[in-house]
């Protein structure tokens, strides 16, 4: 059995490896037109901030190999043909026609499988020409090479096109590099097609106090250079200086090889596959980047170019090539990075995209307060009508990443609020809170769906706060906590919850209560309710609250009445 491999990334040396595994006469050939194979294109900002010294490091195992090709040809018996392209396919013969350096070949396969992966997306700017020193990508090792031309060449400004996943870590890697950054984002905050504002407003205020010059609603309109390198970019009609521009506005399935072939492209633009990864052509397989996906909630087609994703399609392309029946269920687009410390997470839809969302939005630590190791984390769950969890998001500087796989869990499997409110986490002081903050967002979606707590969002009070119109807040904390730090507004009053009943004469029919983190604020708003008071309560209290007064330049801060 012959198998011809068109990429080098993920998906394809994936699936090459678990062929060898499965069928040790087969003959595979890889083709890669880049110089290395099995490259962790996750890893590139982390190479570039200089958490890795040199580029092997994306190439090595867990135990130090390097996955280079004679790894592949001594390790797994595959040939990684590596500087050359992949030009033609013609799938009558089963031939794919090849070009390294100046030499034509032509490889015959049985199966094929496409793992073409993606290439960046360049938007419509004026000036923006990558011939001009200075314009980058990071998309591959080549990519952070030329950043570091640029920066050896004593580079000071860099702007950065995109505040997506690549964007952000880009902006710390650059950073590092003792570089002033700018990020420039077209929509209202960033991550927009991630997360949620007021999750996302928690990371612009944190990459904010670390020094990065975040614009958001904002447009690159030129890149300036001086003929021979970039000197500017003019955004919202201002010049920036700047000698490096890093364009991280997404990317694009690589699909032109499988279009000319006449494979069928799916609604996304990516190629069209079947749960079994196969392609219209039965003897053509598609992973990775190049292929679109079903969301496991919409059952619509998705483009979700991830590594863990790549990495699965490569086990499914090959079961089935070697006849074990297997299938991708699909994905939620889930993902998750670290910045300057701050752990951000998304799995699931956002709540804009979910018709009658409930949400439960939750604030503490991630382990016991009196442990010296506990930081804090925001959890913002989301479900539909029925109380189904249909979505995630998560930040702060503790542990995130299990509260988001149990949500991935949840979801996957089709639980409510109400299964995950009896999950039977682990808990000891030092991993968890006896309730698990996880817990306490699905408790949260229960009190509403029960009728017995009202909320108002970050967002929605926001813009009450903005307005004219007349309401009264209820700021339950402590006299200290209140003067310290608390809104600037006369509607906003001081009535600690321990003082609430003895002062329930002073408080209007009806109020919104708001603590730090929620859990006070319920509590009063639950005996207001039963004493004849109609209160709602801001969802997450300040902890979601704040990076929103901040962006938006309300008042906040210390008072002093």
């Amino acid at each position: 059995m012959e198998i011809v491999v068109i990429g080098g990334g993920a998906a394809g040396l994936k699936a090459a490896a678990r062929i060898r595994r499965l069928n040790d006469e087969a003959v595979i050939t890889v083709i890669e037109a880049g110089k290395y194979p099995s490259v962790s294109r996750c890893g590139l900002p982390f190479y570039v901030g200089g958490l890795l010294q040199e580029p092997r490091n994306l190439l090595e195992t867990t135990y130090g190999a390097v996955r280079d090709v004679n790894y592949f040809k001594k390790v797994k018996n595959i040939d990684v043909l590596v500087e050359t392209r992949a030009v033609e396919i013609d799938r009558e013969k089963r031939s794919v026609k090849i070009v390294r350096g100046d030499r034509e070949d032509e490889l015959n396969y049985d199966y094929l499988i496409l793992a073409t992966g993606s290439k960046p997306v360049n938007p419509p700017v004026e000036g923006l020409n990558e011939d001009v020193e200075g314009i980058v990508h990071l998309h591959s090792i080549e990519d952070a090479e030329k950043i570091f031309d640029v920066w050896e060449e004593d580079a000071e400004n860099a702007v950065i096109i995109g505040a997506g996943l690549i964007g952000m870590e880009c902006a710390e890697a650059l950073h590092n590099l003792d570089m002033n950054v700018t990020v420039v984002e077209i929509m209202d905050h960033v991550l927009p097609s991630l997360l949620d504002e007021e999750v996302a407003c928690m990371v612009e205020s944190h990459v904010r106090e670390k020094g990065i010059n975040l614009m958001t609603s904002s447009k690159v309109e030129k890149v300036l250079n001086d003929g021979e390198r970039v000197t500017g970019v003019v955004v919202n009609g201002k010049e920036i200086e700047a000698e490096l521009v890093v364009v991280a506005a997404g990317v694009k399935p690589n699909v032109e090889l499988a279009e000319k072939a006449g494979i069928e492209l799916g609604e996304t633009g990516a190629i069209k596959v079947n749960e079994r990864m196969q392609t219209s052509d039965k003897n053509i397989y598609a992973g990775g980047d190049c292929v679109e996906c079903r969301h496991i909630i919409t059952g619509k087609a998705v483009y979700t170019p991830m590594g863990s994703v790549a990495n699965k399609h490569g086990r499914v392309i090959a079961d089935n090539i070697c006849g074990i029946n297997s299938t991708f269920p699909g994905v939620l687009g889930t993902a998750i990075f670290r910045i300057f410390g701050m752990n951000v997470g998304r799995t699931g839809l956002c709540e804009k995209e979910v018709e009658n969302a409930v949400v439960g939005c939750v604030a503490g630590t991630d382990r016991f307060h009196f442990l010296p190791e506990h930081r804090p984390i925001r959890i913002k769950l989301i479900a539909d009508s029925s109380g189904r969890i249909v979505g995630c998001q998560a930040a702060g500087t503790g542990a995130i990443d299990k509260r988001l796989d149990i949500a991935v869990s949840a979801i996957t499997m089709g639980a409510k609020a109400s299964d995950i409110s009896n999950f039977d986490l682990a808990y000891a002081p030092p991993f968890s809170t006896a309730i698990d903050l996880i817990i306490a967002a699905a408790n949260m979606i229960r009190n509403k769906l029960d009728g017995i707590a009202e909320c108002i969002s970050a967002a929605d009070f926001v813009k009450m706060l903005k307005s004219d119109e007349k309401f009264t807040v209820i700021d339950v904390r402590t006299e200290k906590e209140f003067k310290s730090r608390s809104i600037i507004d006369d509607r906003v009053v001081n009535i600690p919850l321990s003082e609430i009943r003895e002062r329930i004469d002073e408080i209007p029919d009806e109020v919104i209560t708001i603590c730090q983190v929620g859990a006070r604020s319920y509590e009063a708003a639950r005996f207001l309710v039963q004493n004849g008071r109609k209160a709602r309560v801001v969802d997450g209290g300040y902890a979601f609250l704040q990076p929103m007064l901040e962006k938006y330049g309300l008042k906040f801060g210390e008072r002093a009445d």
